[in-house]
């Protein structure tokens, strides 16, 4: 079974932009839940600009499905898992002004730093996973790192979905063979909708976990949250 984890950053944007506490970030996850997530996905920015650290320590004390907390593993964000302990942690190459991710880990290059980083979560008790591209050249020495997991950055894959569908699921079908036989369990997420997720579960059936935010918060505003998180569900049955 492939777990659904619903990515509330966007909820907090919404509460953000008029600066009091509606929608109510820590509700809204508890809804989440209620309505069939199994998992919640938070990604604080250094700025703030969505999820803030004091959501997080908020929604550490409620959320009792998967808590995945991702972000790049700077010392501050290294801190935040050592007091929070969540589930997972999935580290993103992001820097600071990133608009959101849109890449994964040179595995190769920052081998060694990613090795003492997932030795240090490990010692807090946290799973790791890794935000990696689907090129075969980073799934060994991922491996090499000592995570537990990767998570493969699925843009590209939604980008040429529309066109070729076959086309854009065969890379991730490749590598995703190859972390298998490494031993790496598999997430997978960004630009997941109601359009491309079935096709991708269907051909990658050994996905553990996708986390999707930005598609199934914009598709709730049109179905409903319990109706949306239902459908996104579904999908991943299929």
């Amino acid at each position: 079974m492939t777990k659904l984890s619903v990515n509330i950053n966007k909820i907090a944007t919404i509460r953000n932009a008029r600066g009091a506490n509606n929608p109510n970030v820590v509700k809204v996850a508890l809804d989440c839940e209620r309505f069939g997530a199994q998992g919640i996905t938070v990604h604080p920015r250094p700025d703030e600009r969505h999820i803030r650290y004091q959501d997080v320590l908020d929604l550490a004390q409620v959320v009792r499905t998967e808590f995945n907390i991702e972000g790049y593993p700077d010392a501050r964000f290294m801190e935040l898992i050592r007091t929070v302990k969540p589930a997972q942690a999935t580290l993103v190459p992001d820097p600071p002004t990133a608009i959101t991710s849109n890449t994964g880990w040179d595995t190769i290059q920052h081998q060694a730093m990613l090795r003492d980083i997932v030795a240090e979560l490990h010692e807090m008790g946290t799973r790791v996973s890794i935000f990696i591209n689907s090129e075969a050249k980073y799934f060994e020495p991922a491996k090499a790192t000592g995570t537990d997991r990767v998570e493969l950055y699925t843009e590209p894959y939604a980008s040429v979905y529309p066109l070729d569908r076959e086309k854009a699921v065969q890379p991730y079908v490749e590598v995703a063979k190859l972390a298998t036989e490494l031993g790496l369990g598999l997430n997978a997420g960004h630009d997941l909708d109601l359009h491309n997720l079935a096709y991708l579960k269907q051909q990658i059936p050994q996905l553990e976990e996708v986390s999707i935010g930005h598609a199934l918060i914009c598709d709730a505003l049109y179905y409903g949250l319990e109706n949306t998180i239902q459908l996104y569900r579904r999908q991943l049955e299929l």
